[in-house]
């Protein structure tokens, strides 16, 4: 009932013109958002439905003032009747529209959307295929031109993205992000909370497909990555000798950005950064190694090796893991051989930078992990 006298506030909102006219008003539409105060954008939405119902698409006007279809799925139907091929012929356009129209008894506004996509199929199979072609290059030059992504810090230490990307990039990344948010299984319902590899505790499944992103920015290879400046891109980050060594202080970034003395160690195993150490005087004192990443033959063997995560009592599969430097740390000269380096998942590769815990190696190889009290 609702969406039938919608139906009749659309029919006499197409013929009101004369309305707008009265007070320079540019459109009916416009007249109705000043005087209703409703938000400039429905009403112009509204407006465009309504125009398009009273001089194209009267089945579907039909349709809502009968309750067969519910405003919104009026709209769904319109713009996947308004995307035809120009040179349709009429009889193809109507019958068409009355597809749709029938098809709105047993399917919902999203649905209806993705059978309009498919319209053209049921009622000229020859011609499909073609506008089908010129219907996706014409979505894919629009993604190009809308794709973009900003960056808000919020001076808390985080940063809020922003970004809109075509839908297969869209679907490419998720794909990636769930592939990293251990134990993947909480994907198949996004409403469930899962286990937080960090924290321990039960969190949503956002909140993983968030720390899954961040570590998917830290195993990109540099070797990958565009040439800019005469090097591979790299993020440099400088910090004093004494605060590596004695895993205190800070470290800053080349964008002056702040990390932890335990977060830059963290990061040396498995992401794409370039620690830069100072001695007392803030003179460069060493720039990385040449070789400080276990690349993916190392990985592979590790994998082979370990079998799963070697923190004792742990068994998360190896292809959940994380390379760790366990022999000699990397930031007191330790190298990256495969004789020093072992699997362990992101929690207890977190725990072993973590300087609240103490790390102790067993006679097997494992690593036993005690609280400090």
């Amino acid at each position: 009932a609702a969406d039938r006298v919608h139906g009749l506030l659309l029919s006499v909102l197409a013929v009101s013109d004369d309305v707008a006219a009265e007070e320079g008003a540019r459109s009916a539409a416009v007249w109705l958002a000043h005087h209703t105060r409703t938000v400039r954008g429905v009403a112009l939405a509204d407006g465009r439905l309504a125009e398009a119902m009273d001089a194209r698409w009267h089945q579907v006007a039909a349709a809502v003032s009968t309750g067969a279809a519910s405003v919104e799925q009026a709209r769904m139907i319109v713009h996947a009747l308004d995307e035809l091929p120009a040179g349709l012929d009429g009889e193809l356009r109507l019958k068409a529209e009355a597809y749709l129209v029938a098809e709105a008894g047993h399917f919902d506004p999203r649905q209806l959307r993705l059978l309009g996509r498919k319209v053209l199929e049921v009622v000229a199979p020859a011609e499909f295929d073609d506008h089908e072609r010129r219907q996706l290059e014409a979505e894919e030059r629009r993604a190009r031109h809308e794709t973009r992504l900003t960056m808000r810090p919020r001076g808390d230490g985080t940063t809020d993205l922003s970004i809109r990307v075509a839908d297969a990039v869209a679907g490419r990344l998720r794909t990636y992000l769930e592939a990293y948010a251990a134990p993947r299984r909480g994907h198949l319902d996004p409403t469930l909370e899962q286990l937080d590899p960090e924290s321990g505790r039960r969190v949503p499944h956002a909140v993983l497909l968030g720390r899954a992103f961040c570590s998917l920015l830290e195993s990109i290879p540099v070797e990958r990555l565009p040439w800019h400046g005469g090097a591979a891109t790299t993020v440099v980050v400088t910090i004093p000798f004494d605060a590596l060594r004695d895993e205190v202080g800070a470290a800053g970034l080349d964008g002056g950005d702040r990390l932890s003395a335990t977060e830059v160690l963290r990061l040396a195993c498995t992401a794409s950064i370039v620690p830069m150490v100072l001695c007392g005087a803030s003179q460069p004192l060493h720039l990385g190694r040449a070789k400080r990443l276990f690349d993916h033959r190392q990985r592979l063997a590790m994998a082979v090796r370990d079998g799963h995560c070697r923190a004792h009592g742990c068994d998360i599969p190896a292809a959940w893991c994380e390379a760790h430097h366990a022999g000699r740390p990397w930031g007191q000269g330790g190298h990256t051989d495969l004789d020093d380096g072992l699997l362990l998942c992101s929690w207890h590769h977190h725990r072993a930078h973590d300087p609240d815990y103490l790390v102790s190696r067993m006679p097997d190889g494992d690593l036993r992990f005690h609280r400090r009290t």
